[in-house]
């Protein structure tokens, strides 16, 4: 048997809407240095507008927070808050009430800086004494009050590969689009339950990539609300040139302040109406859409900075059966912006299991 891996739950309090808060001195604070008994740490948020960089990014930033903070304003200066999205429409939010319509954050600005940084909601690093480890929150205040966050921490020093599957997602035969890949029409999330159960493991990670061989595609974990998904994140894969211009007027007035990758995508109206045409005329893939794809795709590719895998910590749940951690408005979500090959992209599918320092195979 062995000692069990670390569990631990944190309440984190941001002090302005943008934070950047230290996990591991937090864990110091509250509970001295109980993570320094472990070689590793698993870091989960639980929410869809604060996350973790991963560790290789981190060691890139020297762990410094003056690193990453300007690193991260530059995305939240790409999405300016209150700049007309449709997610901020709350009329339009048919999901909510009259009651949430009045106390719901307009934040999509900040759910489109998390996927462009390359924000994750889990991530695992060595651990080090001295190394902070930032929890950036980008919507940590609304209507004058500071929210409460979440965070679980597993710390442990022992990782086994349990199992390693492919699992096939159906796509549109658009070249943009996104797909909730834990919708229960899929059966991914429940394939991932049943595999947890039959391995009996109560602690440990489950690893959801795309396959070596997906091109222009990417996942990640937010919100997957129509107007966020379906219309905001769309228009920034086909036009960000349109939320550096909301900027200020002296864009508009000096075209030459845009960058020339950023230019190229005010022609990829083009592929809506094409889209359009498609559909209603019943048509298959053209080579006019793979033209466009081609050409717009790439700069969506190098300006954000999109991931290709993410994951989730596998613990205990209610019942004392192990669980998939997530917070309440978490999705996996896997993004394209080329077409795939016959409408499917290929997951691979990883189970790892934590142990504790004294624990034996």
């Amino acid at each position: 048997m062995g000692a069990s891996p670390l569990h631990l739950d944190l309440t984190l309090r941001p002090r302005t809407r943008f934070d950047a808060i230290d996990v591991v001195q937090t864990v110091d604070e509250q509970f001295g240095n109980v993570l320094d008994g472990h070689r590793r740490v698993l870091y989960c948020s639980h929410h869809t507008t604060a996350g973790f960089f991963d560790a290789h990014t981190a060691k890139r930033f020297r762990h410094q927070r003056n690193r990453m903070e300007p690193f991260v304003d530059s995305f939240r200066s790409l999405f300016p808050q209150h700049a007309g999205y449709r997610h901020d429409a709350m009329e339009l939010r048919s999901e909510l009430t009259e009651d949430q319509r009045k106390v719901e954050p307009p934040n999509a600005d900040a759910h489109l800086a998390f996927i462009g940084a390359g924000l994750k909601n889990c991530v695992t690093y060595d651990h080090h004494p001295n190394h902070p480890v930032y929890f950036m929150e980008l919507d940590g205040e609304h209507q004058g009050r500071f929210r409460s966050r979440t965070a679980t921490l597993l710390a442990y020093d022992k990782e086994v590969s349990v199992i390693t599957e492919t699992f096939t997602v159906p796509v549109s035969h658009h070249a943009i689009a996104s797909v909730n890949i834990a919708d229960p029409r899929l059966g991914l999330f429940e394939h991932i339950e049943s595999l947890i159960a039959r391995h009996g493991f109560p602690y440990g990670r489950v690893d959801i990539a795309l396959a070596g061989g997906e091109q222009a595609s990417a996942v990640t974990v937010n919100e997957f609300e129509t107007l966020l998904m379906r219309h905001d994140l769309e228009e920034v894969l086909r036009d960000p040139l349109r939320f550096v211009m909301r900027q200020g007027r002296r864009a508009l007035a000096d075209p030459r302040m845009v960058p020339a990758k950023s230019r190229g995508y005010a022609k990829y109206d083009l592929v809506q109406i094409i889209n359009l045409m498609m559909d209603a005329l019943g048509l298959s893939e053209s080579a006019v859409e793979r033209l466009v794809a081609r050409l717009m795709g790439y700069p969506a590719q190098r300006l954000l900075r999109f991931k290709r895998s993410i994951s989730f910590p596998v613990g205990p749940g209610d019942n004392g059966g192990p669980r998939i951690i997530r917070g309440r408005y978490q999705s996996p979500i896997l993004i394209q912006w080329r077409p795939a090959p016959g409408q499917q992209r290929e997951l691979t599918l990883r189970l790892t299991r934590f142990r504790g320092a004294d624990a034996i195979a």
